[in-house]
């Protein structure tokens, strides 16, 4: 969010809308949702209390809450809002991340093509990507924790079993773990 304050504030936003100019002040509600729709940011992220046997530096994404925890310490962890997969693509159990990637690339796997065969079979990484700003991948499955370019599906059930973040939010999270983070996903 700070980035988009500081972007905002640089800046009056001028937007084509309906065929005529409309120019919105920088930090305004208005402007910020314009922002966070055409570039997937904005922020659900918070520290809360949480309990449970995992250790510092663990991911607990609970599919259920539609949360993904960062456990910071005993008792304590980041919880950030996240979509999850639809029904039918949801999935539990313990793996950790294999790969990070920074505005990564997407090849939508053959058994996403047979269901969506309009999808691109190859799209290069950059705003328009589903994949959004940052990816980690999960062990050698097709699942990632990734960010979004459609912030209206944080909260939701809608991947095919992949976990999105807000852009916002998948940053902050890419800049806290590493790769071989254990990753524990419970339904």
């Amino acid at each position: 969010m700070k980035m988009i304050s500081r972007i905002m504030a640089a800046v009056a936003l001028a937007v084509t809308l309906g065929g005529g100019l409309v120019t919105m002040t920088p930090g305004t509600a208005e402007a910020q949702s314009l922002l966070a729709r055409i570039f997937g940011m904005g922020s659900s992220r918070s520290v809360v209390a949480f309990s449970g046997p995992y250790r510092p530096g663990t991911i607990v994404v609970n599919t259920a809450e539609r949360r993904l925890y960062l456990v910071t310490a005993p008792g304590q962890a980041i919880s950030y809002g996240i979509g999850v997969g639809r029904v039918g693509f949801t999935w539990a159990g313990t793996t950790a991340i294999s790969m990070k990637k920074e505005w990564p690339d997407w090849t939508p796997p053959s058994q996403m093509l047979q269901r969506r065969p309009d999808l691109p079979r190859h799209m290069v990484g950059g705003i328009e990507n589903p994949l959004g700003a940052r990816a980690m991948y999960l062990g050698s499955s097709l699942y990632r924790i990734h960010g979004s370019n459609e912030p209206d599906t944080i909260g939701t059930a809608v991947s095919s079993g992949c976990f999105r973040l807000t852009n916002d939010d998948v940053i902050d999270l890419y800049n806290r773990v590493g790769v071989g983070t254990k990753v524990v996903v419970l339904q």
